[in-house]
């Protein structure tokens, strides 16, 4: 052989493998493109706290995760709600609670002075109650004791203390003590409170000393 034809020769052989090899590395290349692409496909989406693993499944699954997202907000908000309720009801019984004791502090301040004003007045009734000793006094001083006497009743009044003359009322164990029971014949009369004793005293709602009482009780 020539070495005109060696050299074509030897050119073409050459020509051959890098054609060769050029196919090779095209193919390399797309196999790894595909890959590539692939691994894309794979990689998971996040879309505002929901995990999308499939894009060509997005819309729908997006939607149901969408809806059980929003269904646990609405409950943990229901509760923080529901806490928030029970707290200020809590709040506000407490609220009234403290206001009652507080008014009944200021309704019954002056419970134990006023205790001590009875003794006064059961000295005056104990005065009064003996007409004949009393018609003896001089009348000046008589007519000046009985309207001090006026004048206590009054302040006392204006201040919620009433005196307790239950005379003719009916007899209540929660508001009367009897001291004593006398028979009638007359049947409207049983339980009713014939005499009084002894006065008693309300301050505002509260029996502060109750009346001595006496008790009619019908027997045939």
């Amino acid at each position: 052989m020539s070495n005109i034809k060696l050299d074509s020769y030897l050119r073409y052989v050459i020509m051959a493998v890098n054609m060769a090899q050029n196919d090779e590395n095209d193919i390399i290349y797309e196999q790894e493109s595909s890959s590539v692409k692939t691994d894309k496909k794979t990689i998971p989406k996040v879309v505002d706290d929901v995990v999308v693993e499939d894009e060509a499944e997005t819309p729908e699954i997006l939607i149901k995760k969408l809806k059980e997202k929003i269904k646990i907000l609405e409950k943990e908000k229901q509760e923080y709600m529901d806490g928030w309720q029970r707290e200020r009801a809590d709040f506000i019984n407490y609220k009234k609670r403290v206001d009652n004791e507080k008014n009944e502090i200021v309704k019954y301040a002056n419970e134990e002075l006023l205790e001590e004003i009875t003794q006064v007045l059961d000295s005056f009734e104990m005065a009064f109650s003996n007409k004949e000793a009393w018609e003896k006094v001089d009348k000046n001083w008589r007519t000046g004791v009985e309207y001090i006497h006026t004048q206590l009743i009054k302040i006392l009044d204006d201040n919620n203390f009433k005196t307790m003359n239950p005379l003719g009322e009916k007899f209540d164990p929660k508001f009367h003590i009897a001291i004593e029971h006398i028979q009638t014949d007359d049947e409207k009369k049983d339980g009713m409170i014939t005499e009084v004793k002894k006065k008693g005293y309300m301050l505002n709602d509260r029996v502060m000393k109750a009346p001595q009482v006496v008790v009619a009780e019908y027997k045939k």
